[in-house]
């Protein structure tokens, strides 16, 4: 991809890696066998890397996750999105999140979302050793 490529984010997500670099990748097509084959091109950036993404939610989360080596990043940028967040200690806590708010994961804080209508989302996480669990 040429450096004045445009591409649409919600389809290819970009790494931030090493070097101040932004790598476009492939074309997200939703499956866990992507982050695997993500984790595969970008893995020796470590926890310094980033994944940059934006995801349309029209239903809960069906899953718990967790990214325990570094902060999320989650901004609302259209409707409303209720994320659930599970502590390290057993506290929980819940952010109401509209147009332009943002709250950040912390390593080791597991998190769902719910939503009432439907709502996009921006991340910046870092990805390396993310968990998953039923809902």
């Amino acid at each position: 991809m040429s450096d004045a490529e445009v591409f649409h984010l919600p389809d290819v997500p970009v790494h931030l890696g090493l070097g101040a670099r932004a790598v476009p990748q492939e074309r997200f097509d939703g499956s866990l066998a992507w982050y695997d084959r993500y984790v595969e091109r970008t893995g020796d950036d470590g926890n310094e890397g980033r994944l940059v993404s934006m995801a349309t939610f029209d239903a809960p989360w069906v899953v718990w996750e967790v990214h325990p080596n570094g902060d999320e990043l989650v901004v609302c940028l259209t409707g409303h999105i209720t994320l659930h967040q599970e502590h390290p200690d057993g506290t929980r806590t819940t952010a109401g999140l509209h147009p332009g708010d943002a709250v950040v994961n912390a390593p080791g804080v597991w998190h769902t979302a719910d939503v009432d209508e439907r709502a996009i989302a921006l991340f910046v996480t870092a990805g390396v050793g993310t968990e998953h669990k039923p809902r």
